[in-house]
């Protein structure tokens, strides 16, 4: 999405420099366009650092809207979901073959 400031810029790249914009993008987990923009963007503006918008990857573009969950914040000591789970998927097989479900 643009901003009403951005300006709709196309470049040409040599086929090396393509190529190697898309393999460290690849490596750092983003865009070649993102990359891109990021190191325009800090060697042109005065401060050098990038918009809040903008991240290296995507988790650091999600960063300040997506996190971890403990279950220990909301049930005391935690659901412990993960324990015996093997034993319970068990036993909920069984209970449904009990019961005339498959």
């Amino acid at each position: 999405m643009m901003s009403e400031e951005s300006v709709l810029m196309n470049i040409t790249l040599t086929p090396d420099l393509d190529k190697a914009l898309a393999e460290k993008a690849r490596a750092l987990g983003t865009t070649p366009e993102q990359l891109a923009i990021e190191r325009l963007r800090e060697i042109f503006t005065s401060n050098g650092e990038t918009s809040s918008a903008s991240g290296s990857n995507l988790a650091d573009f999600l960063g300040d809207s997506i996190g971890v969950l403990h279950s220990g914040e909301h049930v005391p000591q935690g659901a412990k979901m993960t324990e015996m789970s093997g034993e319970q998927f068990r036993s909920g097989l069984i209970q449904r073959h009990r019961q005339g479900q498959s």
